[in-house]
């Protein structure tokens, strides 16, 4: 009777639980994509965004569309061929860019606040960056967006 309890509990209380925690991010594909108004290209354009590598975050799915929501509350309907993997994300407060993953090492720059930002690879919290003029490590606080695993 136990493991029925145990059993019943896990599927109606917990595992909703986890598929609701369970944030999927995905980011722009190309510098301009539409969003739409529902899951069709019969559905008008909302508004298109024009910033590749943009990171949004997946809230609902209808065949090949895909509900999204941005750092902004922004939210709409993107087909699936303007989207791919995450691996950025965007800054919710300045902060230091170290030469090593270690608040010790030494300070290159700072990050401003709205930057967005590629990831090349993460431990933990701190993730290695490379952008045109700089490459480093940045410790992952406060920002928008999920990590690489």
């Amino acid at each position: 009777m136990r493991i029925i309890i145990s059993f019943i509990i896990y599927f109606f209380f917990i595992f909703p639980l986890q598929a609701v925690f369970a944030e999927e991010f995905l980011m722009l594909k190309n510098n301009k994509v539409n969003v739409r108004h529902g899951p069709s290209f019969e559905y008008p354009i909302k508004y298109v965004y024009l910033k590749k590598n943009l990171p949004i975050k997946v809230i609902d799915k209808k065949e090949n569309f895909r509900r999204i929501i941005d750092h902004k509350q922004n939210s709409g309907w993107i087909h699936t061929s303007q989207l791919k993997k995450s691996s950025s994300v965007i800054l919710i407060k300045d902060q230091f860019i170290f030469t090593k993953p270690s608040k010790f090492s030494k300070p290159l720059a700072i990050a401003k606040k709205g930057k967005l930002i590629l990831l090349e690879k993460c431990r933990e919290n701190w993730c290695k960056i490379k952008s045109k003029d700089i490459s480093g490590w940045i410790l992952f606080e406060n920002f928008w967006g999920k990590l690489l695993n």
